[in-house]
């Protein structure tokens, strides 16, 4: 009886977090194989509208896991019509592997949404979940939901635990149009990506239309961000409208302001090294800042953007003095879009119907309130947009 790992995935791109886990899963739950499985419809999640078609992502996967003797590559879902659905792909694989044992090999995320999966009581009848998680992670939260899938499925659970390279592919892809995802794929992953223009590595991406630079920007963010960002670009639009701010700019900087936001700690000072961008020590401690700062660059060096639009992405989360009008659209777009939803929110909004510079001053004091009841430190830059402003009230 061989005891046989499958791990599934869009693999968009396969990369080296991917062959990382792979590894540890076969040394720790002691697999004889390994199965990788593109999905050619991921149930999911939607494939962004920059993903390659299924043979490139099936190419690419058996260029990643080359070096893996134990790994098998498999079209399993890729030659099956409609969503490519786990349950009946185990269902496939023990019929033609009637006496081996599985193991469905996954992250902390897919564990604690499996009981929405199609059919997860077939799963679990048929293979036992294995878990990779950090030693970072919650563990009551992760013995909770096992106790519970045990109750309710009868599953058999082992976790896994896994320091892997905390990268997604989400931000790989991102990496790559920015050209600094060297470190994180294997080096005939990214020729074949060269060789074959995937994900805008070649594209010059440079004075775009709005409605090309929508298109393109859009594919590198979290898909659970894409509202927030189309909810930006609509409001600082229509902010510029209002006070007789550049349009074409508000919507362009209201578009990019988080290009860079699906990037971690790791990835953000990644980028930072990329463009050569000197950082303080405040924001060496505070990585989570650094997208607007690395988002300016992005705009100018990747989208060929202009100073004004690059200035108001640098500093629309924590502000600064003299904030020229298109900055404090895009500070204020980014905190009161439709899609916000905070005390506070909607005073923000009836403020910034009537003067920018009330609502700002509301805005600024909101964000460093939390960031005190928070114990957080807070940027000097902040703190002196704040101290302008009142300046400019009693004067």
């Amino acid at each position: 009886m061989a005891r046989i790992g499958i791990f599934g995935g869009s693999f968009n791109p396969p990369h080296l977090g991917h062959i990382l886990a792979v590894r540890e899963f076969k040394e720790k739950l002691s697999l004889d194989r390994v199965l990788l499985i593109p999905a050619a419809t991921p149930p999911h999640k939607k494939l962004t509208a920059n993903s390659p078609d299924a043979s490139h992502r099936l190419a690419m996967t058996k260029l990643a896991a080359a070096d893996l003797p134990y790994a098998e590559v498999s079209d399993i879902e890729l030659r099956r019509e409609g969503a490519s659905y786990t349950a009946d792909t185990l269902n496939e694989l023990c019929l033609r592997y009637p006496n081996d044992e599985f193991f469905l090999l996954m992250g902390t995320d897919m564990f604690f949404s499996f009981e929405t999966w199609y059919h997860p009581e077939r799963i679990a009848a048929q293979a036992v979940i294995a878990v990779a998680h950090r030693s970072a992670d919650n563990a009551q939260e992760l013995q909770a939901c096992a106790q519970r899938l045990q109750e309710k499925l009868d599953a058999r659970i082992s976790f896994v635990e896994n320091e892997y390279l905390p990268h997604s592919s989400t931000s790989v892809r991102a990496m790559l149009a920015f050209h600094a995802a060297q470190e994180y794929l294997h080096p005939a992953v990214l020729n074949y990506i060269w060789e074959n223009n995937l994900y805008f590595l070649r594209d010059d991406l440079k004075n775009l239309s709005y409605d090309r630079l929508k298109q393109v920007s859009l594919c590198l963010h979290d898909p659970k961000r894409v509202p927030h960002v189309i909810g930006c670009s609509d409001t600082a639009e229509s902010l510029a409208r209002n006070y007789g701010a550049d349009e074409t700019d508000a919507k362009r900087a209201g578009i990019l302001h988080d290009i860079t936001k699906a990037l971690n700690a790791q990835e953000q000072l990644k980028l930072c090294e990329q463009y050569a961008m000197i950082l303080d020590n405040f924001e060496r401690r505070n990585p989570k800042l650094l997208h607007a700062k690395t988002g300016a660059v992005i705009a100018e060096q990747v989208f060929g953007e202009n100073p004004a639009v690059c200035d108001a992405i640098k500093w629309h989360t924590t502000g600064k003095a003299d904030m020229n009008l298109l900055e404090k659209i895009i500070y204020l777009a980014d905190y009161m879009e439709p899609n916000r939803a905070f005390d506070g929110v909607q005073e923000l909004r009836r403020l910034t119907e009537q003067s920018l510079d009330d609502a700002l001053y509301l805005g600024l004091k909101m964000t460093m309130e939390q960031l005190k009841s928070n114990h957080r430190d807070i940027d000097k830059n902040s703190s002196a947009a704040l101290r302008w402003l009142e300046e400019r009230r009693q004067n």
